[in-house]
């Protein structure tokens, strides 16, 4: 069952691609950068997120902290 789902997405995006390989360049680069540039911008955030979060964790601070705190003494 899930087999016959996943062959029917491929069988789509297959000519998706096809239907967007065959637009000119400038048409593919403006369908594809709405859709990109969101994706990207997402993935960035939720990286800088998990990072963030592992560097809380392990208790390290940003460069620019242990520099300023020299400065002040």
């Amino acid at each position: 069952m899930l087999w016959a789902v996943w062959d029917g997405v491929a069988h789509w995006w297959d000519g998706v691609e096809l239907w967007l390989t065959q637009l000119a360049f400038a048409l593919q680069v403006a369908l594809l950068m709405p859709v990109l540039l969101p994706v990207c911008w997402w993935v960035a955030g939720s990286l800088d997120q998990v990072t963030g979060l592992i560097f809380d964790r392990l208790g390290h601070r940003y460069a620019g902290d242990s520099e300023d705190a020299r400065e002040r003494l």
